[in-house]
């Protein structure tokens, strides 16, 4: 079966940009009879069938740029827009952000009703049920079609295109070995399916750090979180009947839960146990007691994912493939939550 062209496969073929392309294939008055005619044959010849996504290209300057998140309750994704908002509008750019929640199905939605002439570009991190499903096509085609990409956080490889991340494997690394130095032997993780990318990755942090200390990896210690709603019992089964000294949680809501379970079954935060969380947002900080944490700093990645975007964006015509990815630093901030033993 011959392989689908598109418009940038067309494009590049017959040495002309996409929304000469683009304006061929709708029998634009714009373009000389010779090239559209030219075009027009090339894409019957390879039965090239336009959709929704190809209507909105690079010639069409909207000035807007398309944010798509997993869900917003989590403080991370918020600073992260904000970052984005700041070089948005120094830029001269408008955003619209939009929720997969969690969705494969919506996050598929979203990119499409954006793509149809809504936004230039899109940034984007990626929803639990599309690592799941590792079907990433959708955002394959936007970017087939001249429509830059941006990936964040939860990311993928089976996609080319920009990327801002943080090092997820070593910062965990670098918080498990700070309670080993501290004197933890039993420390438990508290983690997500291995499908999202980042928990997975904070999950193999936390082994490293365990194995490079010479402390063997006991998966009794280790529970991953599917349904994060209903996490409370798989935390509160672990800290009754694990009986360990700390706790690694890969995100926010996990450290906070676990803290207040512990409470629940009279154990002192950190006297009898103690945790470390991920993120570093407003509970981090407020919480009795305050958590200790790996801070991602959400603006610097949004700002950096933002000029990424607009950089591309301003490249007009020009097709640049060499993609970046952008590694956000990340530090750990030790707070009440935790202490020497």
């Amino acid at each position: 079966m011959r392989k689908k062209v598109t418009l940038k496969q067309i494009a590049k073929e017959l040495d002309v940009s996409i929304s000469t392309v683009s304006k061929s294939l709708r029998d634009s008055h714009e373009i000389s009879e010779d090239t559209r005619l030219k075009v027009q044959a090339f894409a019957k010849l390879y039965n090239y069938k336009p959709n929704n996504i190809a209507l909105s290209l690079k010639n069409k300057k909207t000035k807007t740029i398309g944010i798509i998140i997993p869900e917003i309750v989590h403080h991370f994704f918020a600073t992260v827009i904000s970052g984005i908002e700041q070089v948005a509008n120094e830029n001269g750019y408008n955003v619209i952000v939009c929720l997969s929640d969690e969705s494969f199905d919506k996050e598929v939605i979203n990119l499409e009703m954006l793509a149809n002439g809504s936004t230039d570009g899109f940034i984007m991190s990626l929803s639990k049920e599309t690592q799941q499903k590792r079907d990433f096509h959708h955002i394959q085609e936007v970017i087939n079609q001249g429509m830059p990409v941006v990936l964040f956080d939860r990311v993928t490889n089976d996609v080319f295109c920009d990327k801002v991340i943080i090092d997820d494997k070593q910062a965990a690394f670098d918080a498990v070995h700070f309670l080993i130095e501290q004197g933890f032997k039993k420390i438990a993780l508290i983690t997500t399916v291995d499908y999202v990318s980042v928990g997975k990755l904070r999950t193999d942090g936390y082994k490293k750090a365990l194995k490079s200390n010479n402390i063997s990896v006991d998966e009794e210690l280790i529970i991953k979180i599917e349904d994060i709603e209903n996490c409370a019992v798989k935390i509160e089964n672990l800290i009754k009947e694990q009986n360990c000294d700390a706790i690694f949680a890969v995100n926010e809501l996990f450290a906070v839960t676990a803290i207040k379970i512990a409470a629940k079954n009279n154990l002192k935060v950190p006297d009898d146990i103690s945790v470390i969380g991920f993120t570093d947002g407003i509970i981090s900080q407020f919480s009795t007691p305050s958590i200790s944490t790996v801070s991602q700093n959400g603006i610097k990645m949004g700002r950096k994912a933002a000029q990424m975007l607009i950089d591309r964006l301003e490249l007009e015509d020009e097709e640049d493939e060499h993609y970046k990815t952008e590694i956000i630093e990340t530090n750990l901030i030790v707070r009440e939550s935790t202490t020497t033993k």
